[in-house]
């Protein structure tokens, strides 16, 4: 019985990856597959004739202009400005809300639950007209603070948990033995914290990374601040759609995310280890 379970419990995962992993499977089929394969009634898993013409037109730009590599690295700058800055003042929070008592503090981490029960979307009239009137809009800084703003409630409260779950007899110790409130901090709290700051960050790049509707709607018409997730849209046309370019713009906008998720779980999966070792 035990294992015929075992054999269950296997079989289930495989369906699970399976499905989970076909749409991603058909998306980089779909990316190297000529318009007659694609448009075929006859569907087939792989392409027949594989061909770089859609990665081609994606790159070139041909369709709004610009090269690809711009709406990269506008992508790259706002995600990344706004991961360094949310964990940095999450982090400095999180620390002030585990490790010192203060008024409202339990209010405050309630507000920032009751934050994230508001649909996002809903919000999108409301700081338009005040980005608008701050001359924030068409400006990637604007969008920084956007994502900024989004990403905090949730990272806060992630990394308050993190920090409430180291000891404070390694602080004092650390103190006792002639540590300042900095050696402390980067000596002792931010290494033990370490893994908590790479799950927060890697929920902030995604967040940033994948965001479309405010994008969309902050950046205007200004084509050069676009990022990727608008540029994508650009291959839809009227009534009709180069699923193509669409794929393979996809399979580009999934590679960056893939690397970062690369990098991340390595140092996590080690922090952990480490974490486990000491405690």
């Amino acid at each position: 019985m035990r294992k015929l379970r075992r054999i269950a419990l296997n079989g289930a995962g495989v369906v699970v990856a399976l499905v989970t992993l076909f749409p991603i499977f058909w998306m980089v089929s779909t990316a190297f597959k000529p318009a007659t394969e694609i448009y075929s009634l006859t569907p087939r898993p792989l392409p027949a004739h594989p061909t770089w013409a859609n990665f081609a037109s994606v790159l070139n730009g041909s369709v709004i202009g610009m090269p690809y590599w711009a709406f990269l690295r506008n992508s790259l700058v706002v995600t990344l400005s706004s991961v360094a800055v949310s964990s940095l003042v999450a982090l400095l929070a999180a620390v002030g809300v585990a490790r010192f008592a203060f008024r409202f503090r339990t209010t405050y981490l309630i507000m920032l639950l009751i934050v994230q029960m508001l649909p996002q979307q809903a919000l999108v009239i409301a700081l338009y007209l005040d980005f608008r009137r701050l001359g924030l809009l068409d400006s990637l800084t604007g969008l920084v603070l956007l994502y900024i703003a989004f990403s905090l409630p949730v990272t806060i409260w992630m990394l308050r948990n993190f920090v409430a779950a180291v000891p404070r007899g390694l602080e004092e110790a650390a103190q006792i033995d002639g540590a300042g409130p900095m050696s402390v901090f980067f000596k002792i709290l931010l290494p033990l914290v370490a893994p908590g700051l790479v799950t927060t960050s890697v929920f902030a790049f995604i967040f940033a990374w994948n965001e479309f509707v405010f994008a969309s709607t902050f950046l205007g018409t200004d084509q050069a601040k676009y990022t990727l997730p608008v540029y994508v849209t650009y291959f839809f046309g009227k009534g009709s759609a180069d699923w193509g370019a669409i794929m393979a713009a996809s399979v580009l906008f999934t590679l960056p995310v893939m690397v970062f998720f690369l990098i991340t779980a390595r140092r996590l999966r080690a922090g952990l280890i480490a974490g486990a070792v000491k405690g």
